[in-house]
């Protein structure tokens, strides 16, 4: 019964006391009631969803934050290899042998004596084919690696050679990575060329060559000796180079010149 209705049967009931007409119209509705619960089931709703808006606005700032830091550090990153690149490049093209004519004419008999072994006496440039220094995929260097390695760290470390310093670089061929059990290693060929320059260092490094007197870095696919277009060729390019640099040569901001020996 609507409220306007209980007050009419309540001024026809003429006996009633005015204490109980008052309850007539104090008497609770449970629409009433069922509206008061809807408005404060809205409510409370409206207050979760603001929190929420006020949480998610906070984590989108947050995420903002911590892109624009990775933006930046992968300028950093893409600077300091464009820097390396190209010192790489003025490194091929205006190459000269550092050593000494004694000096080099012993890492020319260690080319002679190791036939994967390759020395440029005009350059001073060492290669390896990095099938000879590594299985397929991986950057754990042969046991065949070992004699070589430990003969070129004891002539860098000679009285010809024990002023200069290296620089230790891997290559790839144009083939990505597929095999789940080398992917989980090498998430691409960017990861393969330098986890090898970096094996071939901590090699040079246990035989006794000194870190300060090395770099490391790797070129993936990008710094081909030919196109990649058949087995041969993609053999060649996966390589090795390990650069001999004067002592004054500096390589990515690296300088030779504030090294402790």
């Amino acid at each position: 019964m609507s409220i306007r209705h209980r007050v009419s049967l309540c001024l026809m009931l003429g006996s009633l006391s005015v204490s109980m007409l008052s309850g007539c119209y104090n008497r609770p509705n449970p629409y009433v009631r069922q509206a008061q619960l809807q408005a404060r089931a809205q409510w409370d709703k409206n207050q979760t969803l603001t929190a929420q808006k006020h949480a998610a606005e906070q984590q989108a700032a947050q995420m903002a934050m911590e892109l624009q830091t990775a933006n930046s550090r992968l300028a950093n990153l893409d600077a300091e290899r464009s820097q390396l690149h190209e010192r790489y490049a003025s490194l091929l093209s205006q190459a000269t042998n550092p050593l000494s004519g004694d000096a080099t004419r012993k890492f020319e008999e260690l080319s002679r004596k190791y036939p994967e072994f390759d020395f440029d006496p005009a350059t001073g440039v060492s290669k390896f084919r990095a099938d000879v220094l590594f299985d397929t995929g991986k950057d754990e260097l042969k046991p065949s690696a070992q004699n070589v390695l430990t003969e070129f760290a004891n002539l860098m470390n000679s009285p010809d050679a024990s002023r200069f310093h290296i620089l230790v670089v891997g290559h790839t061929d144009d083939q990505p990575i597929k095999k789940p059990t080398t992917h989980s290693r090498h998430e691409t060929n960017w990861h393969l060329s330098t986890n090898r320059a970096n094996s071939v260092v901590m090699a040079l490094s246990k035989f006794g060559l000194k870190q300060n007197r090395m770099g490391a870095a790797g070129y993936s696919m990008f710094q081909p000796v030919e196109a990649n277009a058949d087995d041969r060729s993609r053999q060649r390019n996966r390589r090795v180079e390990i650069f001999i640099l004067a002592p004054e040569a500096s390589v990515a901001g690296w300088d030779p010149a504030t090294s402790i020996n």
